[in-house]
């Protein structure tokens, strides 16, 4: 038997209009503040502007680093990328709780799954909207592109994606669950990966006992798949693979986790408390 609010007996299981439709009411929230505009696209900008200075002044100081400075810009480019990913992912969510809006999704046709999705296609476009215009920004800057780096790129870029995304989910259903006491581990999980994942150094510069820890984290292929490109060491296929099952596992376990945190929040009838 349904009741007046539940779908009905002959709607989709999964319905790409009903994500359509968040992921609008995303891009007009966007449209509409300017400032969520510009914080979209200033963390990468100041990011690719303080460290393409570094990088220009041990240029000039350093023939080792003269040969590196590359690196240091595509580290910090390929690094954005996965922080934006989980960030991307994390606001959507903060923004539905914020405006007490989760309780109205809860009792629409809107399934969850249709909510992780819609969630994840914002965290592509705010990614997209703040990377490209820096990463074509360095070019005259530094004369240096990260597009340089040809179809390892491609690689590189949906890795570290899907971990951004698996992280910003894990952090979502914490926040669902514990409230928005616990919204600052959308920064605070991310940065406290980052020594881990060898952004800017190998992991072989890690303590033993952290490179096990490490080679457990996607990032760490990526980066180092990154410098072996960089350096002439050719397409590092066995590091992609590895990162790449790694993160089927990771964005597999944080979606069921998103799916049973969101079932049980709703059973409990948690949505309506929620908000600012």
């Amino acid at each position: 038997m349904t009741g007046p609010l539940s779908p009905a007996p002959s709607a989709p299981l999964f319905s790409w209009r009903r994500v359509y439709a968040m992921v609008l009411r995303h891009v007009y929230l966007m449209r509409g503040s300017w400032t969520r505009l510009a914080e979209t696209i200033y963390w990468p900008l100041i990011n690719v502007v303080v460290w393409g200075f570094i990088s220009q002044f041990m240029a000039g100081h350093s023939d080792w680093v003269a040969r590196a400075s590359g690196v240091f810009l595509g580290a910090i480019m390929l690094w954005d990328v996965m922080f934006r990913g989980n960030l991307g992912v994390a606001l959507s969510f903060l923004e539905e709780m914020w405006s007490r809006n989760l309780g109205h999704l809860s009792v629409s046709p809107l399934r969850p799954l249709e909510l992780v999705t819609a969630m994840l296609c914002m965290s592509l476009i705010r990614l997209l909207l703040g990377m490209v215009p820096v990463a074509l920004l360095a070019i005259p800057l530094y004369h240096y592109s990260i597009f340089s780096l040809g179809l390892p790129l491609l690689a590189f870029f949906v890795n570290l994606l899907i971990t951004g995304w698996s992280v910003g989910l894990a952090v979502s259903a914490m926040v669902l669950r514990y409230g928005l006491g616990a919204e600052s581990l959308a920064w605070v999980l991310i940065f406290a990966m980052a020594p881990l994942c060898g952004i800017y150094y190998p992991i072989s510069v890690l303590p033993e006992w952290l490179q096990t820890l490490a080679w457990c984290l996607p990032p760490s292929h990526v980066f180092e798949g990154m410098r072996s490109v960089m350096f002439g060491h050719g397409f590092p296929q066995n590091e992609l693979l590895i990162a790449a099952g790694l993160n089927v596992v990771g964005l597999g376990g944080a979606v069921l986790l998103f799916l049973r945190v969101y079932h049980v929040a709703r059973v409990k009838g948690l949505f309506l408390g929620m908000g600012e």
